[in-house]
């Protein structure tokens, strides 16, 4: 079931960036969860930005790639803590076992191309 339309995908695309971007500050992480919390906040604007949907602003990256990258993302950030050495760290590992989820069930439910409605 796709309920969610590419407009709205890119509202949450944006609120994705900004969740990145604020999450070290709100658990105090530091190294490597913060480094790529940041860095995954900066890849996501720039991919939003250029991605050819209704919030893009560049419309250079097709909606068929910017779906697969999603695909691949969400379960990367569900075993990154594992691939990047701070699974011992609950709280980072938590979140981005959560945000890996988030991402791929926006994925499962997003209409990319275009029978749902805003």
């Amino acid at each position: 079931m796709k309920i969610i339309s590419i407009k709205n995908h890119g509202f949450l695309d944006y609120i994705t960036v900004i969740a990145f971007a604020v999450i070290p500050t709100i658990f105090g992480f530091e190294g490597i969860p913060a480094y790529l919390s940041y860095a995954l906040a900066v890849i996501h604007l720039l991919m939003t930005l250029l991605t050819d949907f209704p919030l893009g602003v560049a419309k250079v990256v097709p909606v068929k790639l910017h779906k697969l990258v999603e695909t691949i993302v969400g379960p990367i950030l569900i075993i990154a803590p594992w691939l990047l050495g701070f699974s011992e760290n609950l709280t980072a590992r938590y979140v981005y076992i959560a945000m890996g989820l988030i991402i791929i069930a926006v994925g499962l439910l997003t209409d990319y191309f275009g029978s749902a409605k805003n």
